[in-house]
């Protein structure tokens, strides 16, 4: 059934925002909540951080849920001679700037804290519930994102923008139903999510002996060697003198070897690739001047990819390294450390570590066909990772869908 031929259904009323339910407002978030800003306390006066023991809420701790820790603390005096104010548990906190992609982040706190400038803090009145307005937040984060993206300076929202930003208001109580359900499955995702996080450190923690040989693999004996990465592996420099259309890749301190363009979301290498390394298929490489962070990669993916000239590209003997072997080795926190410790005692700090000094660096090998057994370990428990990680994502964009039908109005929960 519909009203006046305008596909309106019954019980159902047009607004600023759409079709909502005829018991359902349109406010602006100025009309639910009391807002307020915060501060940076001057960095220079000591007796404003040093043993701060109220949270300080920045950008970066916004976890889109529920707050109870922060990265830093403020003393009394910097609440007692500053503009910071002592917001309640349940203030609910939007990122109005700080980078394009903290824009929009939301948390909602757990505990009593400050803010600083960046935020804008909401404390709900008697028409809205904060867990609801925290999931309208949540759910808007494209319409924030587009907001600030149309400002003509740095990306950013201010105060304005927020009082201004609309809110549907649905009855306190089918508000609270629509929490209730949604909690749900914020339960489920905090649970998958601290299942990958468990997989993951038991993962680490295997990794650590099983690289080590402090754990051995059942049907494996005898001793390891220490090798040299030079008695197995060579320099390779290719440069890309014909211009070719190689895709393009950067180094990463976790993942290895990305695509440059899909990484950082935007082309920061030059129009000229003549200049550039070819890495092949199945060759390392690493950043020279920045390896101590980790930034080495293992090019498995395409048959030629294109890194900076500021990279150092190697291969492998096939008959002695397993690569998968080898990089999860070259990756390793015990490996990392190194990497830093031969850096800084390089005298020509800019040089980073090149070729000549990197293979020098000795790694502890077991067989080949232990090596290929760990990889095949290793592999198998990333792949169980992935698993889990792709039921995250499955459950995240169900209650994504969720969410949308929910406070929109087009799904009503009656009981």
């Amino acid at each position: 059934m519909t009203n006046d031929n305008q596909h309106i259904p019954s019980g159902y009323k047009p607004s600023p925002l759409g079709i909502i339910p005829e018991d359902w407002e349109v406010k602006r978030l100025g009309d639910v909540a009391e807002m307020s800003s915060g501060t940076t306390p001057s960095r220079a006066n000591l007796d404003f951080y040093s043993n701060g023991s109220i949270p300080w809420v920045k950008t970066t701790d916004l976890n889109n849920s529920i707050l109870y820790s922060t990265e830093e603390s403020v003393t009394n005096k910097a609440l007692e001679k500053t503009s910071l104010k002592l917001l309640p548990k349940g203030t609910v906190l939007i990122a109005m700037y700080g980078g394009f992609n903290q824009i929009g982040r939301t948390a909602m706190l757990g505990i009593e804290a400050t803010i600083n400038q960046a935020l804008s803090a909401l404390i709900c009145n008697e028409i809205i519930y904060n867990s609801f307005l925290l999931a309208w937040l949540n759910c808007k984060v494209k319409e924030w994102k587009h907001l600030a993206a149309s400002s003509r300076k740095d990306p950013n929202i201010t105060g304005k923008d927020v009082a201004r930003f609309p809110i549907v208001v649905p009855p306190l109580l089918e508000q609270q139903r629509i929490v209730s359900v949604l909690s749900l499955w914020d339960t489920a995702i905090e649970k998958q999510t601290a299942l990958i996080e468990q997989l993951t450190l038991r993962k680490r923690g295997l990794m650590q002996q099983l690289l080590t040989g402090k754990k051995r693999l059942k049907g494996f004996e005898g001793e390891w060697k220490k090798c040299a990465i030079k008695s197995f592996a060579k320099e390779v420099s290719i440069k890309n003198t014909y211009n070719k259309d190689y895709i393009v890749l950067s180094c990463t301190k976790y993942d290895g070897l990305v695509p440059s363009l899909e990484y950082f979301g935007k082309q920061i290498y030059s129009n000229d690739l003549s200049t550039y390394k070819v890495v092949p298929k199945n060759h390392f490489a690493y950043a020279t001047n920045h390896i101590e962070e980790g930034s080495i990669g293992y090019q498995a993916q395409y048959d030629n990819g294109l890194i900076s000239p500021m990279y150092t590209v190697f291969e492998t003997d096939k008959e002695k390294i397993d690569n998968t072997y080898l990089f999860a080795v070259l990756k390793s926190h015990h490996l990392i450390h190194l990497y830093q410790a031969m850096m800084e005692g390089s005298i020509n700090r800019r040089g980073g570590l090149r070729w000549d000094s990197f293979s020098t660096i000795k790694v502890d090998l077991p067989s080949l066909e232990e090596q290929k057994a760990i990889s095949a370990f290793l592999y198998n428990a990333d792949k169980e990772i992935e698993i889990q990680k792709q039921k995250l994502a499955a459950m995240q964009e169900e209650k994504k869908g969720l969410m949308q039908v929910l406070l929109t109005g087009k799904r009503r929960i009656n009981q």
